[in-house]
């Protein structure tokens, strides 16, 4: 029985270990988040929503395809939109919608992101 019991451990441990890889989180820092939103920063600040930054909220929409991601996400953006002045906030809470994204959380500074899923 323990031989038996041994063997189910090991696999176990073996499909954990072919797996985890696939269940990192894309978004592992807020470089790629920034990579993707720079194109937006004229809109966020009172300018024009260009076909540029509708690409990158889309792309971000599209990295960001599960819990961790869209928390490290929404961390992101937080985190951005307190060292960039000018936001208009307003512009950024309406900015997935104008780019016919829908995301499951408000983009506002008061967002908890830990509770983002």
């Amino acid at each position: 029985m323990a031989a038996v019991s041994y063997k189910v451990v090991c696999m176990a441990v073996l499909c954990m270990v072919a797996v985890a890889p696939y269940a990192e989180a894309a978004i592992n820092g807020c470089g790629a988040v920034q990579g993707k939103m720079g194109a937006c920063l004229g809109y966020l600040r009172g300018g024009v929503l260009t076909n540029q930054c509708c690409a990158g909220v889309k792309g971000l929409n599209s990295m960001a395809s599960n819990t961790p991601d869209r928390q490290q996400a929404c961390r992101c953006l937080q985190s951005a939109a307190k060292t960039i002045t000018g936001i208009n906030p307003a512009s950024a809470a309406s900015l997935p919608g104008k780019c016919g994204v829908k995301i499951p959380y408000k983009i506002s500074p008061s967002t908890d992101c830990s509770k983002v899923t």
